[in-house]
């Protein structure tokens, strides 16, 4: 598949592989780096191994961003698979410096690019890509496909329960979050995503896992309408079974008109730990 509008976006966008490859979606990867080892996230490293190794290795992963010339190469790529313009999406600048890498190459290659900051990350990004992608298939243009993924931010609803805040906050990437600190103990922390300042704001605490589930699922159908046409994922750090049992309890409440299943990335895996579980979704 050939189209003069490339779309790219980067690996913490979390959307399924089929639909990356369906849509024509062209992927960035960021860097996770793990004592002496460095590996391209989804690529190098799966997300299954990944989650494996993060709850028996005592060192503490850290993550970077692709550097503008990993980007130019991206954009190279598309250029050379027939595209005359590209949009790219990126996890939000105030987690990443992705965007800026987006940015800064974008002034290094002769094809026109527009950058397009999420505000978000995992499928609060993957909807916005996902949109703008359909857009493009229905015959849009570049403008169109930006105003696709604006409207899907413009309700969209991502909302994470933790199963501890220690890699949050070990990572800098807290936030709004850091009124938890001091009161991490027995207690299991919801965060949500911000999509005007694209930063991470607290939620409720909850005492046990079962009801941070049930809290999950309450807030976030608190926030958005059921009697609209509604896209949502729910997405899990290696707790497939939770996150499957949090997909039957939506169907038994709603139709909605899309469902998908993710694993988070290894890379905003560094940030939310082992077992985190979320809800990310936008009405139509």
């Amino acid at each position: 598949m050939t189209h003069k509008i490339a779309l790219l976006t980067d690996s913490t966008c979390d959307i399924p592989q089929d639909f990356l490859d369906k849509y024509d979606i062209q992927v960035v990867p960021l860097t996770i780096i793990w004592g002496g080892e460095q590996f391209k996230d989804g690529v190098d490293l799966t997300a299954d191994d990944f989650y494996k190794r993060l709850e028996e290795d005592s060192t503490l992963p850290t993550t970077s961003q692709p550097t503008p010339q990993q980007m130019v190469q991206a954009y190279d790529e598309a250029k050379r698979k027939g595209a005359e313009e590209i949009l790219i999406v990126t996890i939000s600048s105030a987690m990443s410096g992705t965007h800026e890498s987006a940015r800064a190459a974008a002034e290094l290659v002769d094809i026109p690019v527009e950058v397009l900051d999420s505000k978000a990350n995992s499928m609060s990004l993957g909807w916005q890509v996902l949109a703008a992608a359909r857009s493009r298939e229905n015959g849009g243009d570049l403008q169109s496909m930006i105003d696709a993924a604006d409207k899907a931010r413009s309700t969209m609803v991502y909302i994470i329960t933790l199963d501890t805040l220690e890699y949050l906050h070990k990572g800098g990437r807290i936030g709004g979050a850091s009124h938890f600190i001091g009161n991490l103990l027995n207690l299991k922390p919801q965060i949500s995503v911000d999509h005007q300042s694209g930063e991470v704001a607290g939620g409720r605490r909850s005492r046990t896992r079962k009801k941070a589930l049930n809290d999950l699922f309450v807030d976030f159908f608190e926030q958005v309408d059921p009697e609209k046409t509604l896209r949502i994922a729910v997405l899990h750090n290696a707790a497939l079974q939770e996150a499957q049992a949090l997909v039957e309890k939506i169907e038994a409440k709603i139709d909605p008109n899309e469902i998908i299943v993710s694993i988070v990335s290894p890379v905003l895996g560094v940030h939310t730990g082992p077992r985190a579980v979320a809800i990310c979704g936008y009405s139509e």
